[in-house]
């Protein structure tokens, strides 16, 4: 959900997001092995982000890792120690939910049982690996698998008038309790509440974007959609968005981060904010397919652009699908170059074009109107931002 544009954070920031994305990635294959590794996600690292801006000292959590092919044989100051550990934890518990959930659908390559069978193999000893690590950090992995289970009920159960926010709930509940252990693992239990507050409205969010993202998906497979499902409009979904995204930025105004920076902000705390208040509205123009900011297009396809405003309509799905072992091949080809990381490419199984997360990010509006945000100069002291613009 969350796409930093390098030209709205800028050189440190997107630097030190960079450690915690490879620190999430090397804490998955030392405890894990590489297979663990494809779970990496940009909301996962959030957790490594929020322990280490409360922690105060930046430069104790980060180690020095050898050169990898996804940054260009390069080596790198990564995120360390048990931020990126719990991060690891959260990104395999909810990876494998969401495999599960692909497996029950039958999406794709999921609908042959022999596949469907190796896919719940692995999504198994994911919920065991998570909770091995999350014990090791002192968090209980069972608060994740409890509301997974009962996210399934729950849709179950679901129908026209249901509150949209009683599918959420679930989402929201494991959200939350991932962000205030952050609070205990940087030794300040007393932020616990306001993260869990931001976790759970960013739980909420996030449940909501991805059923707008997916809607019209959905409605063309006939895959269960929480919006269709419960007859939630866009513009309520709109509305519990935008007060989510508000919600958090209000809660994040109560957190300690202890800084230690006279009159102003340390570097992960300023991240922190930077993702969490800054790029959040991003995610929900997006979403939404509203402007992004006032002084850009905004759109999340480019003028002229298949789908784009002005363009023709986007052509149907690639139906020449790679096969499972082929595609591997063809993935592990693509890990082995920067290509996964910073070019453009086809998906290994649906071929579908593909960019890599340094490059697939919505630079639009990356103007004046971002620039007098950059490392939060316009902020005050608690947090809050008067930036006069809508980026």
């Amino acid at each position: 959900m969350v796409r930093p544009c390098r030209h709205r954070l800028g050189e440190k920031l997107t630097a030190q997001w960079m450690a915690h994305l490879c620190g999430l990635c090397l804490a998955l294959r030392g405890d894990h092995g590489q297979l663990a590794r494809i779970v990496t996600n940009y909301d996962g690292l959030l957790i490594s982000v929020l322990t280490e801006a409360q922690s105060g000292s930046p430069e104790g959590g980060r180690r020095t890792a050898g050169p990898c092919p996804l940054r260009g044989m390069r080596t790198a100051s990564v995120a360390h120690g048990e931020g990126a550990r719990l991060a690891a934890a959260v990104s395999l518990v909810l990876a494998s939910a969401k495999m599960r959930d692909h497996v029950t659908d039958g999406d794709g390559l999921l609908a042959r049982r022999p596949v469907a069978l190796a896919a719940r193999r692995v999504a198994a000893g994911w919920d065991r690996a998570g909770a091995r690590t999350g014990s090791d950090v002192g968090f209980d992995t069972a608060v994740l698998l409890d509301a997974v289970d009962r996210q399934a009920g729950i849709e179950t159960l679901a129908g026209p008038g249901t509150p949209i926010l009683t599918v959420t709930e679930p989402t929201e509940t494991a959200t939350a309790a991932a962000f205030a252990h952050t609070a205990v693992l940087a030794g300040r239990p007393h932020n616990a509440v306001p993260l869990a507050e931001a976790g759970r409205l960013f739980g909420r969010l996030a449940h909501l974007l991805d059923a707008v993202e997916d809607r019209e998906a959905d409605a063309a497979s006939g895959a269960w959609n929480p919006l269709a499902a419960t007859g939630t409009p866009l513009e309520e979904a709109r509305r519990l968005a935008d007060d989510a995204v508000h919600g958090i930025r209000l809660a994040l105004r109560e957190v300690d981060w202890g800084s230690g920076v006279p009159g102003g902000h340390g570097t992960g705390e300023v991240l922190a904010h930077r993702l969490l208040v800054h790029e959040l509205p991003n995610s929900v123009h997006r979403a939404f397919g509203t402007v992004s900011c006032a002084h850009g297009s905004g759109a999340y396809a480019p003028p002229g652009a298949p789908g784009g405003p002005g363009g023709p309509p986007p052509g149907p799905p690639r139906r020449d699908r790679r096969g499972l072992v082929t595609g591997c091949a063809v993935w592990l080809g693509l890990a082995c170059t920067c290509q996964m990381c910073c070019g453009t490419y086809e998906d290994p199984w649906t071929r579908e074009p593909r960019q890599g997360p340094c490059a697939h990010c919505d630079c639009s509006g990356c103007g004046d109107c971002c620039e007098c945000c950059n490392c939060c100069s316009c902020c005050g002291e608690d947090g809050g931002c008067d930036c006069g613009c809508d980026c």
